[in-house]
């Protein structure tokens, strides 16, 4: 964009020379740095105030030009495209089964009766869309299940007791009664109904509160209580019937979901994500495929995610920050359009299965997490719990949080425990190659090695929690207040008309709301200026007497409207409402306690939440988010020594040169004396930050210490000016972006969060981002936000920083690396890949024309081959060194592993658990990959990465799930003859089916494909030498000028070429792969058709094969 070219000289002489910041007539104003504010201005402009002031306004202009274009495709539609709605499944059919043999089986009806009794107790049940239970039929079944199974299922119908009791005791954990298969069905059609009301958009969300659960269901095997997998075939129902094509199934039923994940451990089109006990396997159903190790097979590689808790007692800190650190920016990259929940409620603490010390209040907390994604299109299918009360309180919180309401504050949030910071890090390490969201910083966190006595001691032995807590609900009269008065127009610049902080800007954002008919939803609120006794709470008597001295000059409105802007929040502290937005100016959150600074006056910020506290009658715990651009430099001085008082800012810093300048928005500011720890400063050193930065922000540090700080109240310094198209911040946050991070705080206080407008200057970047913030406090869900990019490498190097400084103070930021040795299934840890590139469509250790390493993940559970394939960097190709061990000391299969095999499966029942791959091409036998039991040999693994899927890369729905493609074992080890085995490794004997191949699968399309240019006249010669260094060998040829260099193995003479033009796209003259610098890929598209015939006619003399 035009507007994001400037560089902070430019910015800062803007803001000094035009800033009112004092007085005109009082000099002696200024700040605490001695820079002196608000200079005197001529009576007639300069020729440099004439042009500045002409190019102000062609930069503005320009700038909101540009992001009217930008938002062409932003849905900010009018109220009545809101959908609203809550569908709720309750089918008095469903328990109408039980165990015949065993009155006290944990699976029971009571289960159902106690939810109901709960639902009608707090209204809910009124409150909802109710849907009648339907009978899946079998062609939906066979989705998932084979019909053979359902065949068998069906026909238990007709059995007696005796013979029920034969079959159930075929499988693990189950029970038959007559009416078990009619109750599977109608539970299975429950799901469905649901999802057809979601997509149908006849409603926004809902829940399925049915039996028996279904998650361990598998291709043709009962299991844990389970016949027939709901979600599973949920999944595929959407994605066969509404052309559904990523699904995002969440799974936080304290058992795993081994059925879910085997029905899609091969797909990248479902992403399973599971959070359950393990304990090393001990705890059901002791399957290493449980462990984080396992992350599924060929294309679905990335796609299954497994945290493992391996103690009991586990809390919701321990869930909030799996679903920070992992599960949230997993989803955000994979953009699902579908989030499908198995809410097993036995986490939740006095379940007698689950012993975990989980909360009603914090499932509520996870639920309102997911509801960010997909467009708030989210499902909830019960599954287990055990305990009457906690499962009843569970349930009735998740739908609380699905119909809107607030969560509630948790009683003991704390921070992850060491167990759980190191379950999550070992996921993070085997999912950060396929993900690039995941990827860490290249200055990588020191491990933690604090004094004993600066560290706050782990609790001993399981935590004994708390009896539950009664949860209350609020009853509001109306959800979000609104604040704004024509008045505050009246401040304005009398001597520079193009001054950026004008009038136009709270107009323009009412004008918005109420075009969009936001305006109407909200509580208007009256105003009232702040009381003297106010202001003097964050500032001093003289600087506020000098001000109002100003109403007697010729300037009087300038005090009188920046009075009312720190009074007019007040009013949104009221217990009448929710949340609410102040739509204020001038700015405030540079005001500090003496002196005005940066457009600002008074702190309304500050001064709102010392208000907030005079009246709560204690000091209450309140969050300051600011997302201003510039640094909230008052905000932070004001609260530096209240501990009581978190403030986080999210600036522009750029090594000190961004406005407000000096140190004092560094990371390394951390707060004084008490309250040291309670300033947190995310220096972003450079422009085009947007909302990947700020979400990895969200998910790394904001949210991690916000939960752990638990705070009451959470005020938002909701400045626009790091929005897309703003003239002063260069960067490009996105209304999207800034609805995404509205909802993301709503979790925190009760809901209880305030947004006050701060800076922002372009006119219609502030209506639209205000408007998508207003619509997320009013409980819309957030849009659907597609991230352009991953996080860009100097943003994560400044969150790291900040990580670095606060994770003395914040337990919940030291998610470290650690190896995990808890346990046989993963006996080494993870190897990370330096630096992964952006897009991995590779082979192991590919080399690409520009140097980059593409290795394929070195932390996966299936086996593979570590083989140097061919690239067109490479002068010759080199012969693969393979060296295969296969672990004797697996454990010997328990009867719930060997049940636990799908029919694809059996084949490899007897199959080594525990095999290694070792070694390479070039460095030897060196330790490599631990595999889980779920290998299967002989997989055609493909790999598809995250980061190149395409919507048309979703596999269809009749495809048989579980089934491998099988390799002729007569083929496979006819290719293995053509391998080098290293003859120094040990060798034993070793199933041909146990090996995986790899292939590049490159990128269907790019960008930057519009570069290529016209073929020459000429045509090409593939015999042409380097243009450079006059080489043959290994050359490549420019796609957009036709010019010819060398590779990187010769001397690198296209790749200079590349940074100096800036042409992406090359095609190798050695086989006639095209390479996208841009991309980091290789690319295959039909516009590279014709230059590739024609280079293939070239070298080879006849047309190319299959140029389709």
């Amino acid at each position: 964009m035009t507007s994001t070219g400037q560089d902070s000289t430019t910015t800062r002489q803007r803001r000094s020379r035009h800033n009112p910041h004092s007085p005109p007539h009082d000099s002696s104003v200024t700040s605490k740095r001695g820079v002196k504010k608000g200079a005197l201005l001529h009576s007639s402009p300069s020729l440099a105030e004439v042009k500045k002031k002409g190019r102000m306004k062609k930069l503005s202009q320009a700038a909101e030009q540009d992001l009217i274009v930008g938002l062409q495709g932003l849905d900010l539609n009018l109220e009545a495209k809101t959908l609203s709605g809550t569908g709720l499944v309750f089918d008095e059919q469903l328990n109408e089964f039980h165990c015949l043999w065993d009155d006290s089986f944990p699976e029971c009806p009571e289960r159902l009766h106690a939810i109901k009794e709960q639902l009608i107790q707090e209204g809910l049940v009124d409150r909802c869309v109710s849907f009648q239970a339907r009978f899946a039929e079998k062609e939906e079944l066979m989705l998932v299940h084979s019909l053979e199974y359902i065949d068998l299922m069906e026909t238990t119908q007709y059995m007696n007791e005796g013979e029920l009791r034969i079959l159930a005791d075929t499988y693990d954990s189950v029970y038959l009664h007559p009416n078990s298969y009619t109750c599977a069905c109608l539970a299975s059609g429950s799901v469905l109904r649901l999802v057809d009301a979601v997509l149908g958009n006849e409603i926004r969300n809902g829940m399925a509160i049915i039996r028996p659960p279904g998650h361990h269901a598998q291709h043709s095997l009962m299991d844990g209580y389970c016949m027939f997998n709901h979600v599973a075939v949920a999944a595929r129902y959407a994605q066969k019937k509404h052309a559904i094509q990523r699904v995002l199934i969440v799974d936080w039923d304290v058992h795993h979901g081994q059925g879910t994940q085997f029905a899609f451990d091969q797909d990248p089109s479902v992403l399973y994500f599971s959070i359950h006990r393990y304990e090393q396997g001990r705890f059901w159903p002791h399957l290493k495929a449980s462990n984080w190790s396992t992350i599924g097979f060929g294309r679905g590689q990335g796609y299954t995610i497994n945290v493992p808790w391996n103690q009991v007692g586990m809390r919701d800190a321990d869930y909030i920050a799996a679903f920070l650190h992992l599960l949230l920016p997993v989803a955000l990259e994979f953009q699902p359009q579908l989030v499908l929940v198995a809410a097993g409620f036995d986490a939740l603490q006095g379940d007698p299965k689950g012993e975990m010390a989980a909360t009603p209040a914090g499932l509520a907390q996870l639920t309102h997490l997911l509801m960010g994604l997909a467009g708030g299109k989210l499902i909830l299918s019960l599954e287990g719990g055990y305990n009457f009360r906690s499962l009843a309180e569970g349930v009735s919180a998740s739908l609380h949080t699905l119909l809107g309401d607030p969560c509630p504050i948790l009683e003991s949030p704390g921070a992850p425990c060491r167990s759980a910071q190191a379950s999550l890090s070992c996921a993070l390490e085997a999912l950060e190659p396929f993900w690039e969201v995941l990827v860490r910083s290249a200055e990588t966190l020191e491990e933690d090695f604090l004094e004993e006595e600066n560290v706050e001691k782990e609790e001993e032995g399981p935590w004994q929690p708390p009896a539950l807590p009664i949860l209350t609900w609020p009853v509001l009269q109306a959800r979000t207040g609104l604040v704004y008065d024509q008045r505050m127009m009246g401040h304005y610049n009398l001597w520079d008309n193009y001054h950026p902080e004008m009038p136009q800007r709270v107009f323009r954002i009412m004008r918005r709301l109420e075009e969009l008919g936001l305006a109407g939803r909200c509580l208007t609120l009256p105003t009232r200026p702040a009381t003297d006794a106010e202001l003097l709470t964050c500032h001093s008597a003289e600087y506020v007497g000098r001000l109002r001295a100003t109403a007697k000059m010729k300037t009087r409105e300038l005090h009188r409207e920046a009075v009312r802007a720190g009074g007019l929040i007040c009013f949104l502290l009221l217990p009448q409402v929710l949340n609410g937005a102040a739509v204020v100016r001038p700015p405030g959150h540079h005001a500090e306690r003496d002196a005005a600074c940066g457009f600002c006056f008074f702190n309304s910020v500050a001064v709102a939440a010392r208000h907030a506290q005079a009246i709560s009658g204690h000091a209450l715990r309140i969050l300051i988010v600011d997302w201003d651009v510039h640094h909230g430099n008052g905000t932070q001085h004001i609260f530096e020594e209240d501990p009581s008082v978190l403030y986080i800012s999210l600036h522009r810093y750029d090594h000190g040169t961004f406005f407000p300048m000096g140190d004092e928005g560094a990371s390394s500011q951390m707060g004084r004396a008490a309250g040291t720890g309670f300033t947190v400063n995310v220096a972003w050193n450079g422009p085009r930050v947007g909302d990947a930065d700020y979400l990895a922000a969200w998910h790394r540090l904001v949210l991690p210490i916000a939960y752990e700080f638990n705070p009451e109240l959470v005020l938002v310094s909701a400045g626009f000016d790091a929005a897309r198209g703003d003239p002063l911040g260069g960067c490009q946050v996105s209304p999207e972006g800034y609805a995404h991070l509205t909802h993301l705080l709503m979790g925190l206080a009760n809901g209880r969060i305030i947004l006050i407008l701060e800076g922002g200057y372009n006119l219609t970047s502030i209506s639209e981002s205000m408007a998508a913030c207003t619509r997320s406090l009013l409980g819309d869900p957030p849009p659907l936000l597609t991230l352009a990019r991953p996080p860009l490498s100097g943003a994560l190097a400044s969150i790291t920083e900040t990580i670095q400084v606060h994770r003395r103070y914040w337990r919940s930021l030291r998610v470290m690396k650690v190896e995990d040795k808890e346990g046989p299934s993963s006996s080494k840890s993870i190897t990370r890949k330096v630096t992964p590139p952006a897009h991995r469509g590779s082979a192991v250790r590919m080399t690409a024309p520009d140097g980059n390493i593409l290795d394929a993940d070195t932390g996966k559970a299936t086996s593979a081959s570590s083989v140097e394939v061919s690239t067109p960097d490479q002068a010759k190709s080199e012969t693969a060194v393979v060296a295969l061990n296969q672990d004797q000391a697996s454990d010997a299969p328990t009867r719930e592993a060997m049940l636990d095999k799908t029919p694809s499966e059996a084949a490899t029942e007897g199959a080594t658990l525990d095999q290694t791959i070792v070694g390479t091409a070039t460095v030897g036998a060196t330790p490599g990959q631990t595999t889980s039991e779920e290998a299967v040999g002989g997989a055609e693994v493909i790999q598809t990465p995250p980061a190149l899927r395409t919507d048309s890369q979703t596999p269809p729905a009749s495809s048989v799930q579980g089934a491998t493609a099988q390799i002729s074992p007569s083929k496979l080890t006819e290719s293995l003859g053509t391998l080098d085995l290293n003859s120094e490794a040990q060798l034993t004997p070793f199933h041909p089916l146990q090996v995986a191949f790899y292939a590049v699968t490159p990128l269907p399309w790019c960008p930057h494909l519009v570069a290529v240019g016209p073929i020459p006249e000429s045509g090409l010669d593939v015999t042409q030498p380097c243009q450079d260094c006059g080489t043959l060998r290994e050359n490549w040829v420019c796609l957009s000028c036709y010019q010819v260099y060398c590779g990187r193995y010769v001397s690198a003479h296209m790749l200079q070429h590349h940074g100096v033009s800036g042409h992406p796209l090359v095609l190798s003259y050695v086989d006639l792969s095209t390479w996208c610098y841009d991309c980091e890929a290789y690319v295959h598209h039909q516009a590279l058709l014709d230059v590739k015939s024609l280079a293939h006619q070239n070298k080879f003399g006849e047309d190319m094969p299959h140029s389709h």
